[in-house]
């Protein structure tokens, strides 16, 4: 893939993998993904009639849970720049007859939304993607309303030693091999493993959101350390 930017290689591995990327990130996380995201929700205590904003939002499964949350008073809107991913998302949104979520193509490091607008803006296993993980969360601590919240649900960096190490071998050698298999895209998920092996561990990245702005960072893992949540209030 040799001189693309960051930037231009996650376009070309989502526009890739879209219409398997469900299915596969199910096989990734041996089913938990759901399972952290129920947990997530449970945390972040949406009302009806909120309105949230859905980063990197793919196709579209969170924005849907937040959608179901809200319900027919609120709104949600979900951003990503994977045109093809987006179709996957809005196929979900008319077979679930979702009035109250959009979808939009655009860019996480350049919103294209007023400050002050959100009462949550999420962003899950996404952040990791990015170019730049400073100006992606100053972004969305930008958008979302005084009193509002940003979640983050990403992958993390284990803590055990022995864990770590399996976890990696698992990460390198063996979910690549996956990717072969079900998704015929060896390339596209060892990038996978390259942008997860890169991102902060939950320490750092409580820092970061520090560092930015963010009030009352609260920090969960989850499954021994391999994903974590990382949720800031604006002042």
């Amino acid at each position: 893939m040799g001189s693309q930017t960051k930037e231009e290689r996650v376009h070309h591995v989502f526009e890739q993998i879209y219409n398997r990327y469900d299915q596969m990130n199910s096989i990734i996380s041996f089913q938990q993904h759901r399972l952290w995201r129920r947990d997530v929700m449970k945390r972040m205590n949406v009302n009806e009639g909120d309105r949230t904003l859905d980063l990197c939002c793919g196709t579209g499964d969170w924005t849907m849970a937040l959608a179901k949350e809200v319900g027919p008073t609120g709104k949600v809107v979900g951003l990503d720049f994977s045109v093809n991913m987006l179709s996957v998302a809005i196929k979900k949104k008319l077979a679930l007859k979702m009035r109250q979520v959009e979808f939009e193509h655009g860019n996480a490091m350049e919103l294209p939304f007023e400050d002050d607008q959100f009462d949550y803006v999420t962003i899950g296993f996404g952040l990791r993607n990015v170019p730049d993980y400073r100006q992606v969360l100053s972004e969305m601590l930008r958008v979302v309303k005084p009193g509002g919240k940003v979640v983050c649900l990403e992958t993390s960096q284990p803590e055990n030693p022995v864990f770590k190490s399996i976890y990696y071998f698992y990460f390198r050698n063996i979910m690549p091999l996956f990717g072969k298999l079900f998704a015929k895209s060896y390339q596209e998920y060892s990038w996978l493993h390259e942008s997860a092996k890169d991102f902060p561990g939950k320490n750092e990245l409580k820092e970061l959101f520090e560092d930015i702005g963010f009030k009352n960072v609260i920090v969960k893992s989850y499954t021994g350390g391999v994903a974590a949540m990382h949720m800031g209030e604006k002042q």
